[in-house]
């Protein structure tokens, strides 16, 4: 393939001397803080866990509609289990995205642990496709290990202590969501397959997608294709970051749009990195200092953002 179009940082560094720690640290603030996106090389997950994890995606989402629909929980707001095409829409957006999906929680502690309270736990389709359940489970822990990571770099770059960010995400609940984008024939005038909009999280981790479509909107307001390979691991910074450094990173408006081939299929699995939802996400005063020295961004708990979010995207 050609060249990245955004900064690549290479995990082996994370694991080296000071010298390549220094520059992975510097790899992952700089990008975050001039576009909020960079990517993941050799991160420790292959390529084969992750087209195990899309096929058992395309087992999952070619069964017969009601059969998926049986794994939809009602008053789950689209955090556990699968929600139907259609459903969910971008903040503002006129159309629902084209789009279903299957959102897994944190895997890590028992199904009465805390973090499954509001939405419950962990909904599987053990009946119907055995392998889905511990081949994302894995991948599970291995994006949320690979987060964790990243964040600590995020926090270091601003000199602040290696946890300050990591430790906010400890049993939190994380998700990672299996999309199907199916073909776009006969699609509604103006609707895509993810309109523009900003992820509410700390950080996203996205594995390779099985096609292109991914864009970026640039500061001059002209959007930009992500291509990277498909063994590199997108990585962006949320609302949730931004709100905590006042801006110093930025929550970059993206989104997948339609391909030119209307009868082709889009697969991707993205990992939201949240906070615990007690978390103060006020910007922090090491930040606010660094910025013009006032709060540009509210102060407010994780959990309350992330409903106020829910309900504008139509999930709430």
């Amino acid at each position: 393939m050609s060249d990245p179009s955004i900064p690549v940082v290479d995990v082996r560094d994370w694991f080296g001397d000071a010298a390549a720690r220094a520059r992975f640290v510097r790899g992952v603030g700089e990008s975050l803080a001039d576009i909020g996106f960079f990517a993941l090389a050799n991160h420790g997950i292959s390529p084969a866990d992750t087209q195990r994890a899309y096929a058992t995606a395309r087992e999952f989402f070619a069964l017969p509609p009601a059969t998926k629909a049986a794994y939809h929980r009602a008053g789950a707001k689209g955090q556990r289990g699968y929600t139907g095409f259609g459903t969910e829409h971008a903040k503002d957006a006129q159309a629902a995205d084209l789009k279903e999906f299957w959102q897994v929680g944190r895997v890590d502690v028992p199904d009465t642990h805390e973090v499954h309270q509001p939405f419950g736990p962990n909904l599987w389709p053990d009946a119907d496709v055995p392998a889905f359940r511990p081949v994302m489970s894995e991948l599970y822990r291995g994006l949320d290990r690979l987060g964790a990571m990243c964040l600590e770099a995020a926090a270091l770059y601003l000199g602040e202590p290696a946890d300050t960010f990591a430790a906010m995400a400890t049993d939190s609940d994380t998700i990672v969501r299996v999309i199907y984008y199916p073909p776009t024939v006969g699609a509604p005038v103006g609707a895509v397959r993810s309109a523009a909009h900003e992820d509410i999280n700390l950080i996203t981790l996205l594995s390779g997608a099985t096609a292109d479509g991914l864009e970026l909107l640039r500061r001059d307001g002209t959007w930009m294709p992500v291509h990277v390979s498909f063994d590199h691991i997108v990585v962006d910074s949320g609302d949730m970051l931004q709100n905590l450094t006042n801006g110093l990173y930025k929550s970059t408006t993206h989104r997948v749009v339609n391909p030119a081939d209307a009868s082709s299929d889009r697969y991707s699995m993205p990992c939201f990195i949240h906070p615990r939802k007690s978390v103060d996400l006020t910007p922090m005063p090491s930040a606010v200092a660094r910025t013009g020295g006032v709060a540009r961004y509210p102060s407010l708990d994780a959990g309350s953002y992330l409903i106020q979010r829910l309900k504008e995207i139509g999930l709430g």
